[in-house]
């Protein structure tokens, strides 16, 4: 903190940064989830591809969205490893009352 009660610099250059990061990972991964979905693409890698890459930004909102329509198309394809995705995604990003991560 300065002496003004602000963050200082390098912790809100931080977290400029993570945000720029988080918007470019949910637009580029976001184009790749569409192309998915208007191809309706069977291959199991590259979902399964595409889904592990977008679980580390599942805390940014439009990148979970992404992920829950891709798992959501992958239901149909696989049950069971879109359910292994759906609990990663819960056991990575969904917190309890406590703020710890529900394991």
């Amino acid at each position: 903190m300065n002496n003004s009660g602000q963050p200082s610099g390098s912790i809100n250059d931080l977290a400029q940064s993570l945000l720029r990061l988080n918007q470019r990972a949910a637009k580029e991964y976001g184009q790749i989830v569409e192309q998915i979905l208007n191809s309706k693409c069977r291959d199991v890698s590259h979902i399964e591809h595409i889904l592990d890459g977008l679980l580390d930004f599942c805390g940014y909102a439009p990148a979970l969205e992404h992920y829950r329509r891709l798992c959501r198309n992958y239901y149909d394809i696989n049950p069971v490893a879109a359910a292994y995705y759906a609990h990663a995604y819960r056991e990575m990003w969904d917190l309890n009352n406590d703020g710890e991560s529900e394991e």
